[in-house]
């Protein structure tokens, strides 16, 4: 893990991208110009035309032509798992104990058929850069999780076509996963989707969608929909947030989301775009998918335990949380059984679900805070035997 950091952090002082659209005023760029502001594919500088590739990080992977219903052509990577994998001159290998002599020979060379047998992670990224700049994340879920991914570029982004819109990325989104579905060596796998920023209301829509083929979602420092989140970001714009069309409103669609799907939710306490409230009503949300709250209660009152992490009355075990099977009682951290380490990660586990903050995390570079990409592994591997790291 630790050759991967640098990469981590470049990628996430490059990555400020996702703040770049909250200097502007006036109604009316709110309305006409808002595609702009919410989609700033071309910042940094270079982004639409400069993307860099998998090889610039010695990992391997297919040049990934989507077209969408709307005749959009997508230009994305994959990167499919083999049983030994050669990375600047060293060797990963999943090995299989049970395999021997012949057997084990076949298995070793058993090439794309061994990627049937992995997880299949199609990563959304956030509203700036392109899926290029992603790649150091990628290559955890590659090289440490031995998960397929797919690095979905969308409309208007990097080499793809099109203009970005609510609708045009929730088309992307489908297309991506309609490939995963229709190929051969990945149509069985577990799916998981990872998204940050924009890119979990993008996951969220498309698991809304998807209930029976969706394994999984892991969300970053996503918010509630784009209207709830101008009050905080552009307040001098709150009079006007009606005025948003570009809703992407994840409150109404977390609760079409089966509750049979695990959700792991990872948030920055120091997040400076998205207000740590929005994570935590979200998370409210996705706690109760299948209970019918009381029309009179607030969305913030949903939930008890997302104030008691806001106010830190909830704080992390010095031990890993066990999460709770299905249907048993919710094993919460109580007050007092552990004391509050800033580097220690702020952990609620309901079920199948998990919330963690990060007491340091930005916006930007939460995803290299200490026990991030463990929780992440965990999470995976938790998920069934086909999903076993």
């Amino acid at each position: 893990m630790s050759n991967l950091i640098p990469s981590l952090e470049t990628f996430a002082k490059g990555s400020a991208a996702t703040a770049a659209g909250l200097g502007t005023i006036g109604m009316g760029l709110l309305y006409y110009g808002q595609n702009f502001l919410i989609y700033p594919s071309a910042f940094p500088p270079g982004s639409r035309e400069n993307v860099p590739v998998p090889t610039d990080f010695s990992l391997p992977y297919s040049d990934l032509e989507l077209t969408t219903p709307d005749n959009v052509k997508l230009k994305s990577y994959l990167l499919m798992q083999r049983p030994v994998l050669h990375i600047n001159g060293e060797t990963f290998i999943e090995w299989n104990e049970d395999k021997q002599g012949d057997e084990e020979e076949s298995y070793l060379n058993a090439g794309t058929k061994f990627a049937a047998t992995r997880p299949t992670v199609i990563m959304f990224h956030g509203n700036g850069g392109n899926h290029g700049h992603r790649i150091p994340l990628a290559k955890i879920f590659y090289l440490k999780m031995r998960c397929n991914v797919l690095m979905l570029s969308y409309r208007g982004y990097g080499l793809s076509e099109g203009t970005p819109s609510e609708k045009g990325l929730q088309t992307d989104a489908q297309t991506a996963l309609d490939f995963v579905l229709g190929n051969e060596s990945l149509s069985g796998t577990p799916v998981v989707l990872y998204g940050q920023s924009i890119g979990g209301a993008v996951a969220i829509d498309l698991a809304s969608k998807n209930p029976h083929v969706i394994r999984a979602l892991i969300l970053e420092n996503t918010f509630m929909s784009l209207p709830r989140l101008i009050p905080t970001a552009l307040p001098w714009l709150s009079p006007f947030s009606f005025l948003c069309h570009q809703k992407w409103e994840s409150y109404l669609k977390v609760p079409k989301i089966s509750k049979q799907i695990p959700v792991l939710m990872l948030g920055g306490a120091q997040d400076e775009v998205v207000p740590r409230s929005q994570m935590q009503e979200l998370w409210a949300l996705v706690r109760n998918r299948g209970r019918t709250p009381s029309p009179s209660t607030p969305i913030e009152n949903v939930s008890s335990s997302a104030s008691a992490i806001a106010t830190g009355r909830i704080s992390a075990a010095s031990s890993p949380v066990k999460a709770s099977a299905p249907g048993e009682p919710r094993k919460e951290i109580k007050e007092g059984e552990a004391t509050r380490d800033r580097a220690t990660p702020t952990t609620e586990v309901d079920g199948i679900n998990k919330y963690m903050e990060f007491a340091e995390g930005t916006h930007n570079d939460t995803c290299i805070q200490p026990g991030y990409w463990t929780a992440i592994a965990e999470f995976v591997a938790g998920l069934g035997a086909s999903a076993t790291i």
